[in-house]
């Protein structure tokens, strides 16, 4: 049995990114009235652990608005304790069916992980990337691209593996941990396999 909810959520973010490409954008849920209406408490109907990437506003590409998601960002969209506990509070308090972690091309984060040591605490957001940079040296193809792609499905695996509370209700139907990549100029959001 397949969770509803959660299919149901992908196919608003999915119809949402379609009208964001073909330029029909309702623009929903992105007024004073609408915060307002949210104010006491939110109802979000998915959560998206994308990047800190300026290109990458998840409400704009996937024409949704205020209270309809609930969005971690940082950069190479990748997961440690802070952003796993924000993901369960999203499942477990919230009750969102869908987790989509969302990659892109051209990531910043990618590319200065393929270069490889950098300054800081830099080091420690390379260091989550560089096993699907290390994947990707063996491929063909565009390097950053399979990175990019590589790190998603890296990172749903973390989810469920390193969250008993998400990999409990993953099992139960009720969430389901989707992976997807952002094309920057076309605007499309691909649903990527496990």
């Amino acid at each position: 049995m397949k969770n509803s909810r959660a299919e149901e959520s992908l196919r608003k973010l999915m119809d949402g990114n379609e009208r964001f490409v073909s330029r029909r954008e309702c623009c929903p849920n992105r007024s004073l009235d609408r915060a307002c209406a949210v104010a006491d408490a939110q109802h979000p109907f998915a959560a998206v652990l994308g990047c800190s990437d300026s290109r990458e506003s998840m409400e704009v590409i996937f024409d949704c608005g205020i209270g309809d998601l609930f969005v971690v960002r940082i950069a190479g969209n990748v997961c440690d304790d802070l952003v796993l506990g924000s993901l369960e509070f999203a499942a477990a308090e919230l009750d969102v069916p869908l987790i989509l972690v969302l990659g892109h091309e051209s990531c910043g984060a990618v590319q200065a992980a393929l270069q490889g040591a950098a300054p800081g605490h830099m080091a420690a957001l390379l260091d989550a990337i560089k096993p699907a940079v290390d994947w990707a040296r063996e491929q063909t193809g565009d390097m950053v691209d399979q990175a990019v792609r590589r790190n998603v499905r890296n990172v749903v695996t973390q989810l469920r593996e390193s969250s008993s509370i998400l990999d409990e209700r993953c099992r139960r139907e009720n969430l389901r941990i989707a992976a997807g990549y952002h094309n920057l100029h076309t605007g499309k959001v691909e649903l990527l396999d496990g």
